[in-house]
């Protein structure tokens, strides 16, 4: 097996054989997983020396940059010497809130330190526990480490990949201050059960909207839904800078109190450089610059249709691989009116796909030219939350029985996020999704490849 995948990571990842038609059409109803295979289909797949369904180097590159209309005032800004925080950074805060419908907008130095910022002004601190999906990126959970407070795992909805909100209330205690909803993947959370529950028991709900620019829950922009909302500008994202972030919020009281917190505990609206206002609190630096400014700005201008493209594709895409046996799509709650795919996910299930492994089908899908991962690891076992348990401040913050390492993690244990990062996730990254819909049907066709063949793939594995 090793010796057979060592080979293929030596072969050649991109061939330039182009897509002759459009897949393997399904069986009439009712022939269980029974597939009318055409020529494409039939070919000997990639991964056992066969052509490539698709090419990697036809799908759309990221981040999109186009010199003629993006660069005026990145040049402008570069030229003039004001690069700390001034007049395009108001701009861009000004533009990105009135994209999302948001009061304010406070631009900082990345998604991490947004969600950093916003737990520690709304007073959540050590002793204080945040209830967290174990399905997100670490940064999600590191916040709130940082600022002292406990996260506490609510398992995941696997049709969606979501925070499960069935699941939340048996998480609550009197410590518990606040709901991380995190927007995963770009697809929105169920808003209305979360803030329902948020409103029921007093709590706070910050909305990690990280991957998820644009997204709309009930038409409205989500980030905009609970108390705040943090999103991130690192160079993979939909809105791409490099790095950056931002705090949104209709709370100027809160919003005031951010802007002094990321420019060193000075009062809201101090000029950058000035060191005789007297700090109001303490702080610490997190400014953006003018040049990120100016290069979200330049971003921001297509964002809403490489949006609405991505939303199209993905459920052309959906549509295209639902029937495959094995695949099994994201879901989309009820209420969600647009996704911003910032990934597109699907579950892959071997018992269905001819006992396929899913390394296999990872490395048999990249064979043809179709860019593919699995994902998360399991954030709620990792060493790092053993590590902070044993530091100076958690011992002095916590009683002791709450920083045992194993109690903790069997009071968090969320099996049916193990099964998806262990055993069943697949993505593909959002750039994917502003292709064609011919592009679209290559994923498919290239899917359904792999499927034809995968008995012939697990022989050759074990050779």
């Amino acid at each position: 097996m090793k010796q057979f995948l060592n080979k293929l990571s030596r072969r050649s990842f991109i061939k330039q054989n182009s897509l002759a038609g459009a897949g393997l059409v399904l069986a009439s109803a009712g022939a269980s997983s029974a597939f009318s295979i055409n020529n494409n289909a039939a070919q000997k797949p990639a991964i056992l020396g066969g052509p490539s369904a698709w090419s990697a180097t036809k799908w759309p590159t990221w981040p999109q940059w186009n010199p003629e209309t993006d660069e005026k005032q990145v040049l402008e800004v570069l030229r003039s010497g004001v690069w700390s925080r001034a007049q395009v950074v108001t701009q861009f805060e000004k533009e990105w809130a009135a994209a999302l419908g948001a009061k304010r907008a406070l631009a900082v130095v990345n998604g991490t330190n947004a969600l950093v910022a916003t737990i520690n002004q709304m007073d959540i601190k050590g002793g204080d526990e945040v209830l967290v999906p174990p399905y997100t990126f670490i940064a999600t959970v590191s916040a709130v480490l940082s600022n002292g407070a406990m996260p506490v795992f609510v398992d995941i909805d696997p049709e969606t990949f979501q925070i499960d909100p069935a699941k939340i209330e048996a998480k609550i205690t009197p410590r518990t201050k606040a709901i991380i909803a995190v927007h995963i993947l770009g697809l929105p959370a169920d808003m209305d059960r979360i803030m329902a529950i948020a409103k029921k028991h007093k709590l706070l709900v910050i909305e990690d909207a990280c991957q998820a620019h644009l997204a709309e829950y009930n038409k409205q922009k989500v980030g905009t839904i609970g108390d705040a909302g943090c999103f991130s500008f690192q160079n993979s994202k939909n809105l791409p800078i490099g790095e950056g972030g931002a705090i949104v919020s209709n709370n100027d009281k809160f919003m005031d109190r951010c802007f002094s917190y990321t420019n060193f505990g000075n009062p809201y609206g101090t000029a950058v450089g000035s060191v005789g206002t007297g700090s109001i609190m303490q702080g610490t630096k997190l400014r953006f610059t003018e040049y990120q400014a100016a290069i979200g700005l330049a971003q921001l201008k297509r964002l809403d249709a490489q949006t609405t493209t991505r939303h199209e594709n993905a459920e052309y895409l959906k549509s295209q691989i639902k029937d495959i046996p094995g695949i099994v799509p994201y879901k989309l709650y009820d209420n969600v009116t647009k996704g911003a795919f910032h990934l597109f996910p699907f579950r892959f299930q071997k018992a269905g796909f001819k006992n396929l492994s899913r390394d296999l089908f990872l490395k048999a899908l990249q064979s043809e030219g179709v860019p593919c991962a699995s994902g998360y690891a399991t954030l709620n076992t990792q060493p790092y939350l053993k590590d902070t348990f044993e530091s100076k401040n958690y011992k002095r913050m916590y009683p002791k029985e709450m920083l045992d390492i194993n109690q903790y993690n069997e009071r968090n244990k969320c099996p049916v996020n193990d099964q998806i990062c262990n055993e069943e996730a697949v993505w593909f990254t959002q750039n994917m999704l502003l292709g064609t819909r011919e592009d679209m049907k290559s994923i498919a066709t290239a899917i359904e490849k792999v499927y034809a063949h995968a008995d012939q793939i697990k022989t050759a594995a074990k050779k």
